[in-house]
């Protein structure tokens, strides 16, 4: 099982690395595809205004040197002809047209001296024909404009720019002044289109191109940037792991190194706040070390006054003053008291220092459990509903100090009867019971301690735990230290283990322990043993005082 848990850990931080790999590479995917996009922008929108300019100077130019070579020919020849020619005379003059420099083709029409449309055209029966002129075009070409002062021909010459089976044409017409032949050239455009097509293909080449440098630009600049920003997390990481000792190394006048300055300064005056309270901690628990230290010297002397005193009072002989027996009672249970506080004391100090030890045995559950009710004269009280042969290998010692707190205080506080359960879990099916301890699948200890008592209160549920808590302020005075569960928290801790405190629907309160099978990993060697927590039936339960 601990490689299945090995393997998932593993598995976890494997996909967490990937995960923030993935994030990195998120951010550097963004600034890449914004540096693109701009790029992507620019270029398209410089490559398009040149396409354009250079496609209205292509067509402009080649459109006017025809239209001006058109409308020269139709004056010098088409103007020399006849009012109503004959087809020869037109189809020889749409020939001679047609053999101007700009070679486009050329359509004549006139009215013979039959009064019947004529046409002449450069290429024969199957070249251009009055078909092939758009109707609008036509329209525009016969209609005569009114003379005006602006306007000193009543015909003028028109263009249209057609598109004939995938080739682009320009046709034009005019009518010849002062009376003669309507003429229409059309122009093939294919020439100038191929050129465009070049210049488009190019433009595109030279888009891609702009695009890939922006990329690698991109590229470049997000490494700049988010160099430094990797830098400062695993900084951050390594701080978080406290490593306080963490800076990083500052390059620059920017933002970035600003930053840098800024976590360094933070480091450091973090490193000397944690330095500064990690001093006033250890004086506390030395002090507090030291003090019951220096308390058990005349605890003991006072102790066993105190037991000398206990003995008059059990005593038959009537030696004691009846006057003075109220005030001895109270100073022998104060002194008990005292005496308690005291280890419980020295016990903590144990656990903040990190000196607590475990010495490990195998224990059969059960037989632990009622040798700790037992010892504490509890058999009466308590329901024990725990099958022998649940085995475990713990701290005997620390597992009595444990229940002998929780059982404590279920008596105390709660209300009978109290009930103890004890279960094995498997790891992989939490909550399944059993009863048989041989099987190498169970891997926890649940101990559950429940009382019929009015339950804890919901505010202090979180705080039953904490050390010196009392739930009530009405009552600052008790039998207890306030120690008691916290040090079973503690000891339940050093297992490897905890405890949980809950309000069972039915009534009353539930502490739950849950242990490691096997706490070898966390044991000491035999001989290394620290100091123990003395607890006896008076001083069980002292961690919950005025919890309910």
């Amino acid at each position: 099982m601990t490689r299945t848990h090995g393997g998932f850990r593993g598995w976890a931080a494997d996909r967490t690395g990937h995960l923030t790999r993935l994030r990195f590479t998120s951010l550097r995917l963004r600034l890449v595809v914004v540096f693109g996009l701009v790029a992507l922008t620019a270029a398209v929108s410089a490559s398009g205004i040149a396409y354009w300019l250079n496609r209205e100077a292509v067509l402009t130019r080649t459109q006017g040197a025809v239209l001006r070579d058109f409308q020269q020919e139709m004056q010098n020849r088409a103007g020399a002809l006849p009012a109503h020619p004959e087809q020869d005379e037109l189809q020889h003059t749409a020939g001679q047209m047609a053999n101007s420099s700009q070679r486009f083709s050329v359509l004549l029409v006139a009215t013979g001296t039959d009064g019947r449309t004529v046409y002449g055209n450069s290429g024969g029966l199957s070249g251009f024909s009055l078909d092939d002129v758009p109707a609008s075009l036509r329209t525009a070409v016969n209609k005569q404009q009114p003379l005006t002062g602006g306007n000193k021909s009543p015909y003028h010459l028109y263009w249209q720019r057609v598109v004939d089976h995938g080739t682009p044409y320009l046709v034009a017409g005019t009518r010849v002044i002062g009376g003669g032949p309507t003429g229409y050239l059309r122009k093939s455009l294919e020439p100038e289109a191929k050129d465009l097509n070049s210049l488009a293909w190019s433009l595109g080449i030279a888009t891609g191109l702009a695009l890939i440098g922006a990329a690698l630009l991109a590229q470049a600049a997000a490494t700049t940037v988010l160099k430094p920003v990797h830098r400062l997390g695993v900084a951050a990481r390594r701080l978080g792991e406290g490593r306080l000792d963490t800076r990083l190394r500052v390059s620059g006048t920017d933002e970035l190194a600003d930053l840098s300055r800024t976590f360094n300064n933070a480091a450091e005056a973090l490193e000397k706040r944690v330095a500064d309270m990690a001093a006033r901690d250890e004086a506390s628990r030395r002090f507090v070390a030291d003090m019951s230290h220096e308390l058990r010297t005349p605890l003991t002397a006072i102790t066993a006054v105190t037991e000398v005193l206990e003995e008059e009072l059990e005593a038959e002989t009537g030696s004691m003053d009846p006057m003075i027996e109220p005030a001895v009672r109270l100073v022998v249970s104060e002194t008990r008291r005292l005496n308690d506080l005291v280890e419980n004391l020295m016990e903590v100090t144990r656990f903040d220092a990190g000196t607590a030890r475990l010495v490990l045995d195998d224990v059969d559950v059960a037989d632990q459990i009622t040798a700790c009710i037992d010892a504490r004269a509890w058999l009466d009280a308590v329901d024990l509903d725990a099958e022998r042969g649940i085995h475990a290998r713990l701290d005997p010692r620390r597992l009595d100090v444990i229940l002998a707190n929780l059982v404590g205080n279920a008596l105390k506080h709660g209300g009978s009867p109290v009930r103890v359960s004890v279960r094995a879990e498997r790891a992989d099916a939490p909550g399944k019971e059993t009863g048989d301890g041989g099987d190498g699948g169970e891997e926890s200890v649940v101990i559950a301690v429940r009382d019929h008592g009015p339950g804890i209160p919901e505010d202090v549920l979180p705080h039953v735990f904490d050390r010196f808590y009392k739930a009530s302020a009405s009552r600052p005075r008790s039998e207890g230290s306030g120690l008691g569960l916290s040090i079973a928290q503690e000891n339940a801790h050093i297992h490897g283990g905890a405890i949980t405190a809950a309000n069972c629907p039915e009534g009353g309160a539930v502490f739950t322990l849950r242990l490691p099978r096997d706490a070898s990993d966390l044991a000491e060697q035999p001989g290394e043993r620290a100091g123990a927590v003395q607890v006896t039936g008076r001083g069980a339960g002292q961690g919950q005082e005025d919890a309910r």
